[in-house]
């Protein structure tokens, strides 16, 4: 199989210049690497040409996010399976060939990612990704391996190959050609949870997004926006109504967003009290941005299919953490996963 990694570089070079050496040394015989640009404007590219002339470079005209970034770039790029690399992981010997060969084994897996474990804490699983993605009923997203803040040590509880909700875009490997079939990642995403959508897509057509845990990969997390990032906050929540609006059964959108508009009242006003105006500002500012754009997010749902919820949660995260104290993902009811 031709396999394309390709990680989606802007202003940083550092990164590059720390990780691409056991990029290259575990994955030349494997794959194809590939460096797209999203418009540096710091020494990436340079440094790239000069250090690593035989790779790559797609070079983005402009700073289109993670969604239009890729989006752009994968257009370029023959192959039949994509690898979406983070610049900021290490990976490790073998970290692709399992991938593959899960993938391999069914037709309707279209999108796969390793285990991600943190790069400064190695025993603990990383934030974005953990031991593969999960929603609840209500659009909040969790891992196994992560609730919220609650981050689990690896102790081999998760090393099953399991079906999940989505894979992470920090190391998501996807068939190329379903990529282009659902039409990449919605540009209006920006970042941040673009690949949760297109992963929701992926399940809406009846294929299967898989955790394959013979490989591991490790995190820094936060390389682009830092965690304490008022973008950060504003994008996440926008981007949370994007991708339930456009995805979710319409028999259920009228309660969901009811309890959504609450939850994110509450969480406005925790942000106000105990972090500042700004993150307060960054809620508030991201249900404005969705109203705005309503009509052409309206126009999406109408162009897509809906209609699963497999594998999402039936229970409320948020009231599960902060007020039955569950902070694990084996804590949660298996039960209460839709199964289709």
């Amino acid at each position: 199989m031709r396999v394309a990694v390709i990680i989606l570089n802007w202003n940083g070079r550092k990164y590059l210049e720390q990780f691409l050496p056991a990029l290259i040394r575990f994955s030349q015989e494997d794959a194809e690497i590939i460096v797209a640009d999203n418009a540096s404007t710091d020494d990436s590219v340079a440094f790239l040409r000069s250090r690593y002339p035989s790779i790559r470079i797609i070079s983005n005209p402009k700073n289109g996010g993670f969604a239009s970034g890729y989006n752009q770039a994968l257009h370029q790029v023959d192959a039949d399976y994509y690898v979406l690399l983070n610049s900021d992981i290490e990976v490790t010997e073998n970290w692709i060939p399992p991938v593959i060969a899960l993938m391999e084994k069914d037709d309707q897996v279209a999108a796969c990612q390793p285990k991600v474990r943190s790069y400064y804490e190695p025993k603990k699983f990383e934030y974005a990704g953990a031991a593969g993605g999960f929603l609840d009923q209500y659009g909040y997203p969790f891992c196994r391996g992560r609730l919220f803040q609650a981050i689990e040590e690896d102790h081999g509880q998760y090393d099953d190959v399991c079906e999940i909700f989505w894979a992470t875009g920090a190391c998501m490997f996807v068939r190329a050609n379903v990529f282009r079939e659902l039409g990449g990642f919605d540009d209006d995403f920006f970042a941040h949870m673009e690949e949760i959508d297109f992963c929701w897509r992926l399940k809406n057509h009846g294929y299967r997004v898989m955790y394959c845990p013979d490989s591991t990969v490790f995190h820094i997390g936060g390389g682009t926006l830092p965690k304490a990032s008022y973008q950060k906050t504003y994008l996440n929540f926008r981007n949370n109504f994007f991708l339930l609006y456009k995805n979710l059964p319409s028999d259920r959108l009228l309660r969901v967003f009811a309890v959504r508009y609450l939850l994110d009242t509450i969480a406005a006003f925790k942000f106000l009290f105990q972090a500042g105006f700004r993150d307060f500002w960054a809620v508030t500012r991201a249900h404005m941005s969705f109203y705005r754009l309503f009509g052409k997010i309206k126009q999406k749902r109408k162009a897509l299919q809906q209609g699963s919820m497999k594998d999402m949660y039936r229970g409320n995260i948020v009231l599960e953490y902060y007020l039955l104290g569950r902070r694990k993902y084996t804590q949660l009811n298996s039960s209460r996963f839709f199964s289709k």
